[in-house]
């Protein structure tokens, strides 16, 4: 069977950089921090007092206000992104057939906040205390079913949940939808609001995060010497996939073409990851056999580059394994180090910001790696963005429970 191209048409986030494609942009490509002192909750106790919090954010400029206080904080991000993302899709309701188009969102945490302090709530005052909307406001489809009812979307509406690849995985959900033909249009993406002290204080506990405060633009350190965790961080990234035809059918602009994608599991354990990165490798591998390209095709990495010791030396090892030679001609970054991580939902995030990379042919650097580690000797774009020839580049993700993502995009050639 012929398999439909799958191209992207809109995109929509919020985030620690910026509420839209344009302020996000600016701030990605000059090397600015969005991480800051945390200010949603007291931090005196945790030895992580830094986060990527999103600023300058009232939902109800965007949605409706009684609609948006019965909406969770993560709902609310990713309603707006998904907002923003038809609205550069130029799509308009009744332009296309409902039960055609389809929903996959990604997101590892969903409403625990919310459900952290509604438990509160029933512990000091009791049941008849809680917020009626707690349940429909806190399960993790709340976010595909907001955007169903949004658009009114009548196809598949499913929430996938694998760690920090969720969103990624989301976009691998829905490019297989389309090139199936099961598909014209498909909201792919994540979101997450995290950032609650009883969350934070298990990431914490975890020694995931990094310990450093004094300076909060200097945290995380992808690939640094003296790197030592990563930054929470909350926010959302949607995007509109269609197919080919229906895109060019309607007269959309298109973005960028998904060539391909890869998906694996370490099967090895729920925080750290196997070693080797072979399964990173095999993942990548399957990316460029689905986009029937060469590792010499690809340009640009945008690495996972969340600043741990350990995983940012495994995706190193993964990307010699695929690129041999050829990873010396390359460019690789990791916009982590002035967003921070943003969970399930960075994948999405980051695979917009490689659009963006792409149609701006310039490489957002890797902030705050001043000391380069010895053995991770790839061309990071360290502190400086780099103007280069970017026509094929694949984004990355790896996920708690050793969850495995990589996707293609391409300039799209008629």
């Amino acid at each position: 069977m012929h398999k439909k191209r799958v191209v992207v048409t809109g995109m929509g986030l919020v985030s620690p950089l910026g509420n839209n494609l344009d302020d996000f942009w600016s701030n990605i490509s000059q090397g600015v921090s969005g991480i800051r002192p945390i200010t949603h909750f007291d931090s005196t106790q945790f030895p992580t007092k830094l986060a990527g919090e999103v600023v300058d954010y009232t939902p109800s400029h965007f949605i409706d206000l009684k609609k948006s206080r019965r909406m969770d904080r993560y709902v609310q991000f990713a309603l707006h992104a998904a907002i923003q993302a038809f609205s550069d899709a130029k799509l308009t309701l009744g332009t296309f057939d409902p039960y055609r188009a389809h929903i996959y969102i990604g997101t590892a945490t969903a409403g625990q906040g919310w459900v952290f302090d509604q438990y509160e709530t029933f512990r000091e005052k009791g049941y008849r205390k809680l917020n009626p909307f707690t349940a429909a406001s806190t399960f993790p489809n709340a976010v595909s079913s907001n955007i169903a009812i949004e658009f009114g979307i009548k196809g598949r509406c499913d929430t996938i949940s694998s760690g920090c690849a969720s969103s990624l995985n989301s976009v691998g959900y829905g490019y297989d939808a389309i090139q199936a033909d099961r598909a014209d249009l498909v909201f792919v993406g994540g979101s997450e609001a995290l950032l609650y002290a009883p969350i934070f204080g298990s990431y914490s506990i975890a020694r995931v995060l990094s310990t450093r405060f004094d300076e909060p633009a200097r945290t995380p350190r992808p690939f640094d010497r003296d790197r030592d965790g990563t930054i929470l961080s909350e926010g959302a990234g949607i995007l509109i996939l269609e197919s080919l035809d229906h895109a060019l059918s309607r007269g959309a602009t298109i973005h960028a073409e998904v060539l391909g994608a890869g998906f694996t599991s370490d099967a090895f354990h729920m925080i750290a990851h196997e070693p080797s990165g072979i399964e990173m490798a095999v993942a990548m591998n399957m990316a460029l056999q689905s986009a029937n390209v060469r590792s010499t095709d690809i340009d640009y990495v945008h690495l996972h580059g969340m600043g741990d010791q350990s995983i940012d030396r495994i995706e190193v090892l993964a990307a010699k394994k695929i690129f041999g030679d050829h990873a010396q001609n390359m460019s690789f970054s990791a916009i982590k180090s002035m967003i921070g991580h943003l969970q399930g939902a960075s994948g999405a995030v980051e695979l917009i910001a490689t659009i963006l990379a792409i149609r701006n042919q310039l490489v957002p650097p890797t902030i705050n790696l001043d000391n380069p580690d010895v053995d991770l000797d790839l061309n990071f774009t360290a502190k400086i963005a780099e103007h280069k020839l970017i026509q094929k580049a694949m984004v990355n993700t790896l996920g708690f429970g050793g969850k495995n993502a990589s996707v293609i995009i391409g300039e799209y050639d008629v």
